[in-house]
């Protein structure tokens, strides 16, 4: 949803390579901060926990290196709208990061986390992962969409240790 939300700002269309197993859009635009940039969007068409099966090929048709490799996922441990980038670290059990980093050999790629909170109980994770908020939670996970989208734009333009900064800040989520 966030790749989504950066095309449509973007005004750029996912397209299929032949024979690939994700969609990618390419496109410039202004930031954030009004800074004009360029960006490569991935959505793979996998499963989420072979996200990593996709890499080697989007890597090479976007002609990105790793180290500008972005990854978006969701954070159970993250209350709803909350954003976090890191650089490196565990794959906390997260399968689809775990297949990321088995395809890069290594964990020192950008993350950027949109929290999604926990549900009640243990039993409930898949269904709270997969189903659809109602209410002021459906309202801070927009806003939390809307929140990465920036976060994704301000990474095209400035290193990831001043985003951080930025969007890292103790307290920072959608309001």
């Amino acid at each position: 949803m966030v790749v989504e939300a950066v095309a449509e700002r973007l005004e750029i269309t996912f397209r299929r390579p032949l024979f690939r197993r994700y969609e990618i859009a390419r496109g410039s635009g202004r930031s954030v901060s009004g800074v004009q940039s360029s960006i490569t969007l991935v959505k793979p068409l996998t499963y989420m926990n072979r996200s990593g099966d996709i890499l080697a090929s989007a890597l090479r048709r976007s002609g990105a290196q790793i180290d500008e490799l972005v990854v978006i996922c969701d954070q159970l441990d993250l209350p709803p709208g909350t954003v976090r980038i890191k650089r490196g670290g565990s794959t906390a059990g997260h399968r689809g990061l775990e297949s990321i980093s088995r395809a890069l050999t290594g964990e020192r790629f950008v993350r950027l986390y949109v929290g999604i909170g926990k549900p009640c109980s243990r039993d409930r994770v898949v269904d709270h992962v997969l189903g659809r908020a109602d209410g002021a939670e459906a309202q801070r996970l927009r806003d939390g969409l809307r929140l990465a989208a920036d976060a994704v734009l301000r990474l095209a333009e400035t290193t990831v240790e001043e985003a951080m900064n930025e969007f890292n800040q103790r307290g920072t989520h959608a309001s």
